[in-house]
């Protein structure tokens, strides 16, 4: 293949990192995307770093989609768009996104050990921040999940508004819910996910 078709192949390939922190759901969300992006024909390389993840400690998975992908791995300055299951993981991994990208952070606070401990302090003015130097979209999915009835849905609504914010709506979302989530769990995660769309 050309260079100049090599070149366009890879820029056809879109970037989505999603961070949080142990027990958010974000691995859940990440197997979505893959399933449904697949779903809809595309070559998707997923990868997955827990960290501490059991710990409360950083957990980044890296979605990449188009129409051929060659690595999972999302290098610094890549990511076309960041969703960020708390605000500080956004602030810790916002070197991966691109200048132009879209920033996708759920307005939810979980304190590090050192700050837990008195250590340290959560730092103040993340969202202010990252809103004047990024496109920034800030979602209360633990408010939104909180109204439908389970906390633990806020990693689906982020899915959902991650969905509208990057126009993936050619998916049938609701399907590939239904194929991923187990039955007892699925009616709310419906609702979750079209919150998160709303948001």
């Amino acid at each position: 293949m050309p260079l100049e078709g090599l070149v366009n192949k890879m820029n056809s390939v879109k970037n989505i990192l999603l961070v949080g922190v142990g027990g958010q759901g974000t691995i859940l969300v990440s197997k979505v995307l893959t399933a449904g992006l697949m779903k809809a024909g595309y070559d998707v390389k997923m990868s997955e770093v827990h960290g501490m993840a059991q710990r409360g400690g950083s957990v980044t998975t890296q979605v990449r989609y188009g129409e051929k992908v060659y690595s999972p791995l999302i290098g610094k300055g890549m990511a076309d768009i960041l969703v960020a299951f708390e605000k500080m993981e956004a602030v810790r991994w916002i070197d991966y996104l691109k200048p132009d990208g879209i920033v996708v952070v759920n307005n939810y606070e979980i304190p590090s050990m050192p700050i837990a401990t008195g250590k340290a302090e959560y730092p103040h003015g993340i969202l202010e921040s990252l809103k004047d130097n990024f496109k920034t979209i800030v979602i209360d999915a633990a408010q939104a999940a909180t109204e439908i009835g389970n906390i633990k849905t806020q990693n689906i609504v982020l899915l959902g508004a991650l969905v509208k914010a990057f126009n993936l709506t050619e998916v049938d979302w609701i399907e590939v819910l239904r194929e991923t989530i187990t039955e007892k769990m699925l009616d709310i995660n419906i609702k979750a996910f079209n919150r998160g769309m709303e948001l």
